[in-house]
């Protein structure tokens, strides 16, 4: 089944969406993370989608809104392919290859899940930033709360996949991470989600034997082509990851845990990176990017200006007189 929510005539709405587009609206549900904060994960959710179907059919999703498919609890943001660590380190640290300690677990950051937008809303430029880079993820919603799972149970935690932009300020990230900490305001202030969360029984049929979904991925700017890969190309299985996300704490309905950026011009720096200078350009208020992932949809998002950033000072060296 495929979720979306939506909005209409002023009101949030959470909906089935068949193939054709059409909308059957669940009864009463306005927020999908609440909803699976009520259901037994995938085995709940389904249910509820079930039900919606046997209700009279809601306006076409080209007569909507669309929201992001849900406001996450919390979003960990992985990075699992090899070939953009490549590309990336290149660009932004001028460092090549892939580091040992890459290898030994599926690492990842925690971003804002207050900054996210819809699958066609527009992304203002970060305050500050003249290098913004898209990011081309898919993501695993979680349905269950779980801990200390196993990757074989964590496959019954995840609820659906969405498509994930990581938006990066590559300027205000490669400054900020000198300090030995980050990303955060390169990373922060937006992240796109959407058109719908997919669960996993309809994608079920690209897995292959070593339990990774071989989905096409497509990055455009201004519709041309930059960058194509396959989600199979990542080197640990959602349901790795999750397991490791839930090592020591939990997991909760509604958390997101993003792929990371796939490789072959899964964004702008890794290309940078290849190239040696930074061709395509970063993008500007006005550029359109489209990511499509295969058997989930796509994501269309147009820069707008952002804010000014507000001006603070420096950090004062402070004296060290002890008490």
């Amino acid at each position: 089944m495929r979720f979306a929510a939506y909005e209409h005539q002023h009101r949030p709405r959470v909906a089935v969406v068949e193939e054709d587009g059409t909308l059957f609206p669940l009864p009463g549900v306005t927020s999908l993370t609440t909803l699976l904060t009520e259901t037994d994960g995938l085995p709940g959710l389904l249910a509820a989608g079930a039900a919606a179907l046997d209700v009279p059919a809601g306006p076409h999703v080209s007569q909507v809104r669309l929201l992001p498919p849900l406001r996450p609890a919390s979003v960990r943001d992985f990075v699992t392919f090899e070939e953009h660590v490549e590309g990336v380190r290149r660009a932004v640290d001028g460092v090549a290859g892939v580091p040992e300690q890459w290898y030994a677990a599926p690492t990842f950051y925690f971003t804002n899940p207050h900054a996210v937008y819809g699958p066609h809303d527009d992304v203002p430029v970060p305050p500050g930033s003249a290098a913004l880079d898209f990011e081309l993820e898919v993501a695993a919603v979680i349905g269950r709360e779980g801990r200390d799972l196993t990757p074989e149970q964590a496959r019954d935690h995840i609820v659906g996949y969405t498509v994930f932009n990581d938006w990066s300020a590559r300027d205000l990230q490669s400054a900020e991470m000198k300090v030995g900490l980050g990303p955060c305001k390169g990373k922060d202030t937006a992240t796109t989600l959407g058109p719908y969360l997919v669960t996993p029984d309809e994608l079920e049929p690209h897995r292959d034997a070593d339990g990774f979904l071989r989905l096409a991925l497509t990055a455009e700017v201004n519709g041309e082509t930059v960058g194509t890969d396959l989600l199979s190309h990542m080197s640990w299985t959602f349901e790795e990851m999750t397991a490791y996300a839930s090592r020591g704490t939990r997991v909760v309905p509604g958390d997101v845990l993003g792929s990371g950026t796939c490789g072959n011009g899964g964004c702008l720096a890794e290309l940078w990176g290849l190239r040696g200078t930074q061709d395509p350009p970063p993008l500007k208020p006005g550029d359109t990017v489209t990511l499509t992932v295969e058997g989930i949809g796509s994501l269309t998002s147009t820069v707008v200006p952002g804010a000014e950033p507000v001006p603070l000072p420096a950090g004062r060296r402070r004296g060290r007189e002890r008490p």
